[in-house]
């Protein structure tokens, strides 16, 4: 019933692979919980290139066992040169408890916490005092960026790509 993906979710991941980012996907569900998930994602076309799930690793979030699994699975090798995307506290901490770069996404998860026409509903002025507060929370809590949706991510990507290249790391 909640199996929609969110807005964007397909085009930006062309829009990645397209650069040769690959795609991962990380939940604390459990197995079984995670076929369902992914069988609803495949037949919208959301193929990632791994899954990992909770029951996968040690411990999970904040630990850094999914994301870390995920990276090796894809042979990423140094962390810093991965990207976790979430949108919870527990995402982020993730990320940098691997020793990757990590962003918040604001309206289209968590934070708001809306579905799509929700969202579209509500009025501007309760908007951005919404997005400003979540992008302060995830700032808190260790992003290196708060993005406003999905769509956001291969913009930042690219951002990353030139502070990589000019010998920064997440920090």
């Amino acid at each position: 019933q909640h199996g929609d993906l969110i807005p964007g979710t397909l085009d930006t991941v062309a829009a990645l692979r397209a650069r040769g980012v690959k795609i991962a996907a990380t939940t604390g569900y459990n197995r079984a919980m995670t076929a369902v998930v992914r069988a609803a994602a495949a037949q919208q076309g959301f193929v990632p290139d791994v899954v990992c799930c909770g029951e996968d690793v040690p411990a999970g979030r904040p630990a850094p066992w999914m994301a870390v699994s995920c990276a090796q699975a894809l042979g990423i090798y140094p962390f810093w040169q991965a990207a976790k995307v979430g949108d919870t506290a527990v995402d982020i901490a993730e990320g940098r408890n691997a020793g990757m770069w990590t962003a918040g996404v604001i309206e289209t998860g968590n934070a708001f916490g809306l579905s799509a026409a929700q969202l579209a509903a509500l009025p501007d002025a309760e908007r951005a005092q919404r997005r400003t507060a979540a992008a302060e929370t995830f700032q808190r809590d260790g992003a290196h960026a708060s993005l406003v949706s999905v769509a956001d991510v291969p913009a930042w990507i690219a951002e990353l790509d030139r502070r990589l290249a000019a010998g920064e790391r997440p920090g």
